[in-house]
């Protein structure tokens, strides 16, 4: 039996503005946490000491959140069920010493962050976003979302084989965006950013900045049934999962029998090791701390962890009508044709035959379409957080997500009506 889908194309319109005011992953946390506010969510401090009062609660920690519902009635043993996701995407970071340059241009240095597609950071107008850290310890975000940056391309007419031999671009030297001309000066950078931020440069003692593409998200096609735009690897599953999360908790009357989690960390894109990462403490840290504070033990942690599901909610490949071969022959995951299940038996992706049928289940009740996804056995698979999650906390975890093209691209393709339908199934999983 399906229930009445809580999100429609307008949740589509919302992620645009999600895209827009979430340049780095500093930014799409507080841009969550603002939205789980307005639900009626309260920020916990992890140095605090947490009660076991009903209601929506939240932590963050530098790009990392994780956000929970304690319903009325729920137990120290209830079980959690947790939509996970990443904060991260591949692009360009500064430097600790940022200003450089040659031959009268000022440059600023940067290092790759992930599997970028570098050519398509060639050419684009970009911003820089991140946070800076100050000497009082306190931290503030900052966006210049204005064209700031330039990383030029060669002319065709100096590299005449660049359409016949591709194009060929060295980390180290090609990657350096412009942004004026003149003399090379230490500080020039900090002492911009400063002056944006609204303080002095000397109390600036740390920084993690990162350029982004200025240029909005939009829809696309003849029929406006595609949206392009940066950052949907990973931000539409943050977006998603906050959106479900908090619909969900706006149902005071519904009787859930788990609590429903979000959580979204930072790095995946790297590797998930840091303290903000899945492959840190920090999930099972808050999971454990909600049980304690409800006057639970270690067995019933033990006994709601059992019980607990995760969706690890990342985006896929989409079959590319330009390189189908690249795809497995028989499953062909096509945009705006629902979420997908994303499967592999080495256990890159956690999804199992009974983790299918969770997501199916909800797929069902939410009245959603749905796909999967398996890797063409010549070509390497990736992976997410989902075996990290599952391994780690010994939480049985799927992993779906949205078909996209473009994937870890400058600007990256999805579906319209994918984002609405990915949430809409997040809700009915989350209230199971």
């Amino acid at each position: 039996m399906s229930s009445s889908p809580r999100f429609d194309r307008g949740h589509t319109d919302d992620l645009m503005a999600f895209l827009m005011a979430s340049p780095s992953p500093y930014h799409a946390v507080a841009t969550a946490a603002a939205r789980l506010e307005k639900a009626g969510f309260r920020q916990l401090e992890e140095t605090a000491a947490w009660d076991g009062t009903t209601g929506g609660k939240y932590v963050l920690r530098g790009g990392a959140i994780v956000a929970w519902y304690v319903p009325e009635g729920a137990g120290a043993h209830t079980p959690f069920r947790i939509v996970g996701a990443h904060t991260d995407s591949p692009n360009l970071r500064v430097k600790p010493l940022p200003d450089t340059g040659a031959y009268g241009w000022r440059q600023i240095a940067v290092e790759i962050y992930g599997g970028t597609l570098l050519n398509t950071w060639l050419d684009r107008d970009l911003g820089l976003a991140g946070r800076i850290s100050l000497r009082d310890g306190t931290d503030r975000l900052v966006s210049v979302d204005r064209p700031l940056l330039r990383v030029p391309q060669l002319a065709v007419h100096l590299d005449r084989s660049v359409n016949s031999d591709g194009l060929k671009l060295d980390r180290q030297k090609h990657m350096q965006p412009i942004w004026g001309l003149g003399d090379v000066a230490e500080g020039d950078l900090i002492r911009f950013v400063a002056d944006e931020a609204g303080v002095d440069a000397e109390d600036i003692t740390g920084w993690d900045l990162m350029p982004h593409p200025v240029e909005p998200p939009s829809y696309l096609g003849r029929d406006r049934e595609l949206v392009a735009g940066p950052r949907m690897d990973n931000l539409l599953s943050v977006h998603a999962a906050t959106a479900a999360l908090a619909a969900v908790a706006g149902e005071p009357d519904a009787e859930l029998p788990y609590i429903p989690v979000m959580a979204a960390f930072d790095h995946e894109e790297n590797g998930s090791q840091s303290d903000t990462g899945a492959d840190g403490p920090l999930l099972g840290t808050v999971l454990e701390r909600s049980v304690f504070a409800r006057g639970g033990g270690y067995e019933d942690r033990s006994r709601a962890f059992a019980g607990t599901v995760c969706l690890s909610s990342d985006t896929g490949h989409a079959v590319h009508p330009n390189y189908a071969e690249r795809h497995d022959p028989t499953h062909h995951p096509v945009l705006n044709g629902g979420p997908i299940l994303k499967v592999n038996v080495n256990m890159r992706y956690a999804t199992d035959g009974a983790g299918r049928s969770v997501f199916a289940a909800a797929c069902e009740k939410a009245g959603v379409p749905w796909q999967t996804f398996v890797s063409n056995n010549a070509m390497p698979c990736g992976t997410t957080i989902g075996p990290i999650t599952a391994a780690r906390h010994g939480i049985k975890t799927v992993d779906i997500g949205v078909a996209i093209l473009s994937m870890h691209s400058a600007r990256e393709l999805c579906g319209a009506d994918d984002p609405y339908l990915l949430a809409n199934a997040l809700a009915a999983f989350l209230t199971g």
